[in-house]
C-alpha cells in the first residue's frame, strides 16, 4: 500500500473546518488555565474539562489509531518522521494514537517520538499527547540493545510466576520513557490447538496458570515506577475466543460453547480486569457467527457490564473494514466476515458494539464515516463521549499531560547486565527435558571429546527468538546481536575443551556432504540435532499439517542409523507432531522460543551447568489429527507424546504424606492440605509442585482434573520441605456455568500432588447446592 496520502473529494472541506480548531485554549478561558492543564484536580475533573471543550472531529481523532508507516520519511523502515506529512496528518485530523514500527535504537525511537509530540502538543487547538502503541511481546522487542526474554509459551513452562512479573517491569523499564506508552500484550487466549499459529503467544492451554501469568505481568508493567513518571499500560488480548479456530488458521471462525466461553477463555481477562488491566483489545475473528468487534452482547454485555471492565477496547488491524464485504478499493475480502454492505455501516457496528478505538491503521475513512454518522443520527456525541472519556482517562493516568515528552535519562537501563540475567534465568527455566534415556545428559565437558551438531535451526539466532523480535515476523538474520549464542556457538563456548563441528546440511544420499556427515558422526560422541519452525506470526503461520517437515524427520532417521548417541533441540513456536524415531532419540529437549540467551541456556542444560526443571504448559500430541488438553472430559480418548505438566530433571524429587486437615468441608471453611516433598537425587533441582483438584461427579461434566494452585521450590541434595495448600469454596470448589454464574455442588473431591492423592467431601447447605436448588443445566 501507498504510503501517501490520498484525498477523497468529500475531505476537501475539513481543512477549513479544521482552521478554526487552531485558536489557542487560552481564548477559551477568562481566569487562569484550563481545568484540565491543571496537575492538582483530580483526573474526572480534568476529563470533564477538556471533553467539554472538544470538538466531534476532535472526539473522533481521538478514537482514532494510525500506523507509524503514514508519517514515517521511509514507509516501514526505518523509524524516521516525516514532520510535514505528520503535521498534515495531526491538522487534519487531531489523530490521537499511532503505533508500530521496528527495532531501532533507543535514540531514534526519542527523536521520532519527541517531533512527533512536539507537533500534536504545539500545533494544535487544545494539546492533546499523543499515545503510542507498540507490540513489546517478549520483552522491548521492537527496540534495538533492548533484553529479549522467551515468549509466553516458554515462560509458562517455567512456572515462575515472579518472573512473570519481572518481564513486565523489565519491558517498561526499558521502553517507557521512549515514548512507548502503550504495550499490546500479554495475550491472554488459551492455548487448546497447537495449529494456531500464534500458539507460543499464550501461556498454554490452562486457564488458571494463563490468569496467574498475566496478572503477574500486567501489574510488573503497569506497576513499574523505576522510571517514573513515565509509565506503561497493559493489554488484555485478544477479547475472547480467538486461539481455538475450528480450522486452527489465523483469523478464521471459532464456534465453541458458552459453557467453554465461561469456563476456559473468560477466566485469565477476568483475572487481569481483577488487576486493574487499562486496554482490552478484540478478537478479530468470529465468535460463534458473530465478528467479536461489532457484538455487542460481547463488548458491552459481557466485558463491560458482567466483567466490570471500565477501560477502554481497541480493534486490531484494521478489523472494522474486516467487517465489510468490499475493502476500500472494491476487491472481495473472501476471508473476512461480510456483516456490513459498506464501510460506514461496519463502522456503526463496531462503535455500537462498544469498540473505543479504531486502529483503521493506513486509511483515513473512519473519520469521515464517523462524522457521517453522527450528523446523519446512526451515532449520538454522547456515544463517542463515552470512548474519548475512557482514552482521555488512560492519558491522564499514565501522565501524558505533565510528561508527554520521551526522555534520555534511562538509557543506561536498556539491556541492562542485570536485565539479561534474568533473561537467561528466564530461558533456563523454560526449556523442558522431554527424554533423558539411559541418562545420556547431562554431558560433561570434561569427558566429552566430540561433538557433532546438525540441523537447520543449529546455527540461528533469530530461530530461537520467533516472530514479534525486532520486526512483526521476526527480523533477519543480520538485525539479531552479533553477542548471542546460537545452539551451535553455545555449545562451542561450553565445551571449549571439545572437538564441536557443525553440519547444517546433511545432503542427498552418497553426495560428497552426506559422506562428510558420516565420517564426522562415527568420530563424535553425540549428535545434537536441531530441528523445528522458522520465526511467524499470525496467518504468515498457518500451516495444514502440525507433522515436522518431512526433510527434517528424514535428518532425524539418517542421525539415528548413525548408532551414536543423539539428542534432539525442538525449536519453534509451537510443538510439531514427530516421528517415532524422532521421539525415541536418546534425549529430547523442547527448546520453543527462548529468546536472545537461548542458545546460551540451551547448552547450560546439555553441559549441565544448569540443572533442567520446566514442564510442559500444553499436551503434546502425538497425532496431526487428534490434540487432547490434559483437563479432558472422561469421556475422551487421550494420546499424547507427553502430557501437560511433564518434564524432568537431573535428580529425583518424592512426593510424601499429602494429608487433610479434615476430610469434610462446608461453605463456611476450609480444608489445608500439606505435601513432603524431598530432592532424593544428588544434585540441587528445582521443582515445579501443581496442585490438581478433581470433582468427581458435575452436573455438568467436569474434567478430569484440573490445575488449582503451583509453586517453585528449590532444594539441596536430601533436602526436604513441607507444602501447603489452602482450599476454600468460593476459590477452588466451584465453576462457571454457561451464562458465568458460580456452581457450587456437593459432592467428593480427589486433591493430588505428585503422585499422591487424598479425597475430602464438600457438603452444602440447600440453598446453596446446585444439585438441589437449581434446574440445570
Amino acid at each position: 500500500m501507498s504510503n501517501k496520502i490520498v484525498f477523497h473529494y468529500r475531505y476537501i472541506m475539513l481543512p477549513i473546518i479544521v482552521v478554526l480548531l487552531f485558536v489557542p485554549v487560552m481564548s477559551c478561558t477568562t481566569a487562569g488555565d484550563p481545568v484540565y492543564q491543571n496537575p492538582d484536580a483530580t483526573i474526572e475533573e480534568r476529563v470533564d474539562d477538556l471533553l467539554g471543550r472538544m470538538t466531534l472531529d476532535e472526539k473522533i481523532g481521538q478514537m482514532t489509531q494510525i500506523n507509524f508507516s503514514q508519517i514515517n520519511v521511509e514507509g516501514d523502515n526505518p523509524v524516521v518522521l516525516d514532520p510535514e506529512r505528520a503535521r498534515e496528518i495531526l491538522s487534519s485530523y487531531q489523530i490521537g494514537s499511532f503505533l508500530n514500527g521496528i527495532a531501532v535504537t533507543p535514540q531514534q525511537w526519542h527523536d521520532f517520538i519527541h517531533e512527533l509530540q512536539t507537533i500534536a502538543l504545539e500545533e494544535s487547538r487544545l494539546g492533546i499527547p499523543i499515545i503510542y502503541g507498540i507490540d513489546h511481546m517478549h520483552g522491548a522487542s521492537y527496540l534495538l540493545e533492548s533484553t529479549i526474554f522467551p515468549h509466553n509459551l516458554n515462560q509458562a513452562n517455567s512456572f515462575n510466576v515472579e518472573m512473570s512479573r519481572a518481564i513486565g517491569r523489565i519491558t517498561a523499564r526499558e521502553s517507557a520513557h521512549l515514548g512507548h506508552h502503550w504495550n499490546f500484550a500479554p495475550v491472554l487466549d488459551i492455548g487448546r490447538d497447537p495449529r494456531w499459529p500464534r500458539f507460543y503467544e499464550t501461556y498454554g492451554e490452562d486457564p488458571y496458570v494463563a490468569s496467574v501469568m498475566g496478572s503477574a505481568y500486567t501489574e510488573g508493567l503497569q506497576g513499574e515506577d523505576s522510571v517514573a513518571p513515565y509509565r506503561m499500560a497493559a493489554t488484555a488480548k485478544h477479547f475472547i475466543g480467538y486461539s481455538t479456530p475450528v480450522s486452527g488458521w489465523d483469523r478464521s471462525p471459532v464456534d465453541i460453547s458458552d459453557q467453554t466461553l465461561q469456563e476456559i477463555h473468560r477466566p485469565p481477562f477476568q483475572a487481569v480486569i481483577d488487576a486493574g488491566i487499562k486496554t482490552v483489545m478484540a478478537n478479530s475473528g468470529e465468535l460463534n457467527g458473530v465478528p467479536v468487534h461489532a457484538s455487542k452482547p460481547i463488548l458491552t454485555g459481557l466485558l463491560r457490564e458482567e466483567m466490570g471492565f471500565d477501560g477502554v477496547i481497541l480493534t486490531d488491524w484494521a478489523d472494522i473494514i474486516k467487517l465489510t464485504t468490499l475493502d476500500e478499493i472494491g476487491y472481495q475480502q473472501e476471508h473476512y466476515h461480510h456483516t456490513a454492505h459498506d464501510e460506514k455501516e461496519a463502522t456503526m457496528m463496531a462503535i455500537r458494539a462498544g469498540i473505543d478505538m479504531s486502529m483503521t491503521p493506513e486509511s483515513f475513512d473512519f473519520i469521515y464515516h464517523m462524522r457521517e454518522l453522527v450528523e446523519e443520527g446512526y451515532l449520538t456525541e454522547a456515544r463517542l463521549d463515552e470512548s474519548v472519556r475512557r482514552i482521555l482517562t488512560l492519558k491522564f493516568e499514565l501522565g501524558l499531560f505533565e510528561n508527554p515528552y520521551p526522555t534520555t535519562d534511562y538509557f543506561d537501563l536498556i539491556g541492562h547486565e542485570e536485565h539479561k540475567a534474568k533473561a537467561l534465568q528466564s530461558a533456563r527455566e523454560s526449556l523442558v527435558l522431554l527424554e533423558n534415556n539411559n541418562d545420556l545428559l547431562p554431558l560433561d565437558p570434561e569427558q566429552t571429546g566430540r561433538i557433532l551438531v546438525v540441523g537447520p535451526r543449529a546455527d540461528s539466532r533469530r530461530d530461537l527468538s520467533g516472530g514479534w523480535t525486532l520486526e512483526w515476523q521476526g527480523g533477519p538474520e543480520e538485525m539479531y546481536p552479533e553477542d548471542i549464542h546460537t545452539i551451535y556457538s553455545g555449545l562451542e563456548s561450553a565445551f571449549a575443551q571439545s572437538e564441536v563441528t557443525l553440519i547444517s546440511d546433511l545432503g542427498e544420499a552418497d553426495s560428497p556432504e552426506r559422506r562428510f556427515f558420516e565420517e564426522q558422526a562415527q568420530r563424535a560422541d553425540v549428535i545434537v540435532l536441531a530441528l523445528g519452525e522458522e520465526p511467524y506470526t499470525e496467518f504468515m503461520g498457518d500451516l495444514s499439517d502440525l507433522t515436522l517437515y518431512r526433510d527434517q524427520l528424514e535428518m532425524a532417521e539418517i542421525v539415528a542409523r548413525t548408532g551414536q548417541p543423539g539428542v534432539l533441540i525442538l525449536v519453534g513456536g509451537r510443538p510439531r507432531v514427530l516421528s517415532e524415531t524422532a521421539r525415541e532419540m536418546d534425549a529430547v529437549l523442547f527448546a520453543g522460543l527462548p529468546g536472545f540467551k537461548g542458545g546460551e541456556a540451551i547448552a547450560d542444560v546439555i553441559s549441565g551447568g544448569f540443572n533442567p526443571s520446566g514442564r510442559l504448559s500444553f499436551t503434546y500430541p502425538d497425532e496431526p489429527s487428534h490434540m487432547t488438553t490434559y483437563d479432558h472430559k472422561p469421556t475422551d480418548r487421550v494420546t499424547a507424546a507427553w502430557p501437560f505438566g511433564h518434564g524432568l530433571s537431573y535428580t529425583e524429587f518424592r512426593y510424601d504424606h499429602l494429608e487433610l486437615n479434615t476430610d469434610t468441608i462446608d461453605h463456611n471453611s476450609e480444608i489445608m492440605a500439606t505435601v513432603e516433598l524431598t530432592n532424593t537425587g544428588s544434585r540441587a533441582g528445582q521443582e515445579n509442585v501443581l496442585w490438581f483438584l478433581r470433582n468427581e461427579a458435575g452436573l455438568v461434566t467436569r474434567p478430569v482434573k484440573e490445575l488449582r494452585h503451583f509453586e517453585k521450590v528449590t532444594l539441596e541434595p536430601g533436602e526436604s520441605t513441607t507444602l501447603s495448600f489452602r482450599i476454600t469454596p468460593d476459590d477452588h470448589l466451584f465453576y462457571p456455568d454457561h451464562n458465568g454464574e458460580p456452581v457450587k455442588e456437593s459432592g467428593y473431591y480427589t486433591l493430588t500432588a505428585g503422585d499422591e492423592s487424598e479425597r475430602f467431601f464438600l457438603e452444602l447447605p440447600e440453598h446453596i447446592d446446585a444439585r438441589i436448588y437449581r434446574d440445570f443445566p
